[in-house]
């Protein structure tokens, strides 16, 4: 559980297991377009309606700022990240370089749920917004089953149908599924500066402020807002697995990972506030809430093209995901941690063919039958957790892996930081001794400032791009997940436990023999050289 492999390894033994290179072919503006590509459909969609109606009020795009901030301090972390180790495996490759095995795979497998999950729920939205571009009722085109439980009785084949032809795009190439994002994404950006204009025009800021003010469910109602449209930032996660198909990774990945979120932040925020400035929020549709808004204010003509537009954007963001997933369960599959036919990439079209067709599978199943709202929170969940993860990944590489500092001080500062982080994050959920407030604030402040003092950090000279003012951005980011997890229902815990414990058994089970398998095999023919002086494989474990 606790071996692990250098970035040596990871990014050229490991590698060679998909038999075939992926090909390198995008540059910096194929990354900007694919961040931007993958979030906007999702968040703005899928989650605001929701969210406004029924958690945040007219603050929504608080809550926005708020999530965006977050994802900003956790996409720093993935970029100095992708820029050292640029392989196509993301969270999972980070932190299993950092923290072994069991750690990355959790990771990976919970990204993977999540990306599943998300694809499934965004392409239901889809059926909505296609619905209401067409004047048609997003309930003629799907299927009531009797006898079935609520909130899985709807079967969505467009959605399903979407989803098919998209896996079938992302089987013949990269690039050229590239390019199509591109085209979306210049006319979905349009498309959003049409929204905003109109919302700010023709929008009253009384609808702001009644009924019940502009929080009216309180500061509380915001933050629970903020943990649930996290959701929408998922897209800059599928940027970094496109590590291997990156012409110059070290300069392209900063540029369109971080580039990407502050762009989106921003049109998520003007957005939101213009979907609250045409209507009072107590009127938001929830499910196809820009399209139903235009309605209110006499504009069907303007209804079915945001109907068509919010599909385009929709479109766009499941490509992304989509790209993303499969690049994932690709690298597992290297690791041996889940059958070797997932990594294997096609020679002649250079991508992962396999786990393309598997995931679109599987997307396409969920998609058919499951209702957005049960599948939203558990998504936010498991981001919040990978996110958290990497961030304290980050501080335990730099300080510990690459400064050669002792990993005890390291260790026991991320334990103190956790549990301060929940300390307070529960003081404020549970409203109970105010005081502890901050005390708690003002003593994870004390900590990352001595830690920073005590504890030496050292650059590696030919890093091109790290983070900088460490560790206070890896720092910020695991406070935000922390209090952003806590925001969330007892109900994201109890399914997250479950998913947890099955992933876990099939590690037991399956993942962790197969790979100790693997790793014997290739000692046995001489692929993996040996460095006990580095870190430790599982051979070199069994030996001790």
């Amino acid at each position: 559980m606790l071996a692990t492999w250098t970035p040596d390894q990871e990014l050229n033994q490991v590698r060679l297991r998909s038999g075939a290179d992926m090909m390198r072919k995008l540059k910096w503006y194929d990354l900007i377009a694919l961040g931007i590509g993958g979030m906007l459909g999702v968040g703005v969609f899928v989650t605001t309606g929701p969210v406004a109606l029924k958690t945040s009020g007219p603050s929504v795009f608080i809550s926005y700022i708020i999530a965006g901030i977050s994802a900003l301090f956790s996409s720093l972390c993935y970029t100095e990240f992708s820029v050292q180790i640029p392989v196509a495996g993301g969270a999972f490759s980070y932190l299993r370089v950092t923290f072994g095995e069991f750690i990355g795979y959790f990771a990976g497998a919970n990204i993977l749920m999540e990306y599943v999950l998300s694809n499934a729920a965004v392409a239901r939205t889809f059926t909505e917004y296609l619905c209401h571009a067409l004047g048609e009722n997003p309930s003629s085109w799907r299927i009531e089953v009797d006898g079935v439980a609520e909130g899985y009785n709807m079967l969505d084949f467009p959605a399903v149908a979407l989803i098919l032809l998209l896996t079938l795009c992302l089987c013949h190439s990269t690039k050229e599924s590239s390019i199509l994002n591109l085209i979306m994404t210049v006319f979905h950006v349009i498309f959003f500066g049409f929204i905003i204009i109109v919302g700010f025009s023709k929008g009253r800021a009384r609808n702001l402020v009644e009924p019940g003010g502009l929080a009216p469910f309180g500061v509380k109602g915001v933050l629970d807002g903020a943990a649930i449209v996290y959701f929408s930032y998922i897209g800059y996660d599928s940027v970094s697995t496109m590590a291997e198909e990156i012409q110059n990774p070290a300069k392209s990945l900063p540029v369109g990972i971080l580039g990407s979120v502050l762009i989106v932040t921003g049109l998520y925020c003007l957005m939101a506030l213009s979907l609250c400035l045409l209507v009072p929020f107590n009127m938001i549709d929830k499910d196809a809430s820009f399209s139903v808004a235009f309605e209110k204010i006499g504009w069907k003509w303007a209804s079915n093209v945001v109907g068509a537009g919010a599909s385009l954007g929709i479109v766009a963001s499941l490509l992304v995901a989509m790209l993303g997933q499969a690049r994932y369960l690709c690298v597992i599959g290297r690791a041996r941690l889940v059958p070797s036919w997932f990594a294997k990439v096609n020679p002649s079209t250079g991508t992962p063919l396999n786990a393309t067709l598997f995931l679109g599978l599987c997307t396409a199943s969920i998609a058919l039958f499951t209702e957005l709202s049960i599948i939203l929170e558990i998504i936010s969940i498991s981001t919040l957790l990978v996110f958290y993860m990497v961030a304290n990944a980050l501080i335990y590489r730099r300080y510990v892996v690459i400064s050669h500092n002792p990993p005890s001080q390291t260790l026991l500062f991320l334990v103190l930081l956790s549990s301060t982080a929940i300390g307070f994050s529960m003081s404020w959920k549970l409203d109970e001794q105010w005081w502890a407030l901050p005390v708690l604030g003002g003593f994870m402040i004390a900590i990352t400032a001595f830690f920073q003092y005590m504890v030496p950090s050292v650059c590696q000279p030919n890093e091109e791009w790290s983070v900088p003012f460490m560790p206070w951005p890896a720092v910020t980011s695991i406070f935000l997940n922390v209090f952003l997890m806590t925001t969330l229902k007892a109900m994201s815990f109890q399914r997250f436990g479950i998913w947890a414990f099955l992933i876990t058994l099939f590690y037991v089970l399956y993942g962790v023999h197969s790979t100790y398998r693997a790793e014997e095999m290739e000692v046995g023919v001489g692929e993996i050289p040996h460095h006990p002086s580095i870190q430790q494989t599982k051979l070199d474990i069994q030996v001790l």
